[in-house]
């Protein structure tokens, strides 16, 4: 049997979101999909830990807000939640806390009712936080003795600064000082109209789009709101922390660079993917396949509302910790040297291409992308932008990025294990 060519898309066609704006301001983007019998309805509040004013209080405050309301238990809740097949998913980062709600398009009236009670309504009760609080500063003392954690952690630190709201970290003895006035507190400022955004996907009908409106009219508005104060970055260069017993060293590299909306972002990707951005990458190769150090390796372009940054990470055996670092410079010198092949190139602009597709396929992955281009103050029509620039990306261009932003003096290392 003959293999099908392989077709790789020339641009991508995507649904653009609606823009409805709420009666109290708060911006709902609508992407009507009524093919699929399912309602995604995402909060996204600027509430992430940069806007913190007391230890894990934004992630207390996000976790909690299914904990009780004012008419509906915690059990109530999950169990209406449950009973309608309907999820309620939580995520949160340094700049945001996303909520989301997704239930069978016949069920989302109900399932919205229960949404209104969690984002509007949510109690914070002083018992569940202090459940909450204890489960989540043991996890974090444990989290705290692998090698990875403890790498990672540090690597915010060295990249950003340790006073920095993206570097910084705190003991877990700050959880049993955590109230539910701090918590109230936070909700009060911060998840707000002003806030927020409203994404929505799948079947949406006139009756489940006026519950969505419902519900972000409702949202409550502040004339002032705390002014969150962000230092200056301060990057250190290399680290190495000691951890008696470590079978394994953990790996931490990259450099603080520049957000979404640079120029120099789309092609600093390509040429992280062709560093470790895919299975078959050139640290994949070097460090797992010819010298067995590593089960997986890989580098990313990261995007944070006020920066972004190139990261790096593996975890190698303790005794092979200096080779693998040393093969790990030596690919990066290749980079800043010699010209990628334009089949290698091609390759890396083919894998994207196809993630990119692959992201988008269905509703859920479009408002997925959709939240993510509006934060950073694009719209959809930026998908096919990006699909353009990874096709205009040259040997030459990713030498040039290379030289410029790989050197060896500019990357940050950060390695924990048992030097010993």
């Amino acid at each position: 049997m003959t293999q099908p060519p392989l077709t790789i898309p020339d641009s991508i066609d995507i649904q653009q979101a609606e823009k409805i704006v709420a009666s109290n301001g708060t911006p709902i983007y609508v992407i009507n999909c009524p093919e699929y019998e399912v309602v995604r309805l995402s909060f996204v509040f600027h509430a992430g830990t940069i806007t913190q004013a007391r230890p894990f209080v934004a992630s207390a405050t996000a976790n909690m807000l299914a904990e009780g309301s004012a008419n509906l238990t915690a059990q109530q809740i999950a169990e209406g939640l449950d009973y309608y097949g309907s999820y309620f998913d939580i995520n949160i980062d340094r700049d945001y806390s996303y909520i989301s709600f997704c239930s069978l398009s016949k069920f989302f009236v109900s399932t919205a009712k229960i949404a209104e009670e969690v984002i509007l309504r949510p109690t914070f009760p002083e018992n569940e936080l202090a459940i909450y609080c204890a489960k989540r500063k043991q996890q974090l003392a444990i989290e705290r003795r692998k090698v990875e954690t403890i790498a990672r952690e540090n690597f915010a630190k060295a990249i950003f600064g340790e006073k920095h709201p993206y570097g910084i970290s705190y003991p877990e003895s700050e959880y049993d000082t955590l109230t539910s006035d701090d918590v109230k507190t936070h909700y009060r400022n911060h998840y707000i109209a002003q806030n927020c955004i409203v994404v929505c996907s799948g079947n949406i009908t006139t009756e489940v789009l006026e519950c969505i409106k419902s519900i972000a009219a409702s949202l409550p508005t502040a004339t002032c709101q705390p002014k969150i104060e962000i230092p200056p970055f301060s990057s250190s260069h290399t680290i190495r922390i000691q951890h008696d017993g470590a079978v394994q060293s953990s790996i931490r590299m990259g450099r603080l660079l520049f957000p979404r909306s640079h120029e120099e972002f789309i092609p600093m990707q390509v040429l992280s993917m062709v560093l470790g951005g895919y299975f078959g990458s050139r640290l994949m190769q070097n460090l797992r396949e010819q010298n067995g150090f590593t089960y997986g390796v890989f580098s990313a372009m990261v995007n944070f509302q006020h920066t972004g940054y190139l990261a790096l990470a593996t975890q190698v055996g303790t005794e092979v910790t200096e080779q693998a670092l040393g093969e790990i410079a030596r690919e990066i010198e290749t980079l800043r040297t010699q010209l990628i092949s334009e089949e290698e190139l091609e390759l890396v602009k083919n894998i994207m291409a196809g993630e990119m597709m692959r992201i988008l396929d269905g509703p859920f992955g479009i408002a997925d992308v959709t939240t993510e281009n509006i934060l950073c103050g694009f719209d959809n029509s930026h998908i096919q932008h990006n699909l353009e620039r990874i096709r205009r990306t040259t040997p030459e261009e990713l030498l040039s990025l290379a030289q410029r932003y790989l050197k060896p003096e500019d990357i940050i290392t950060v390695v924990v294990g048992d030097f010993n």
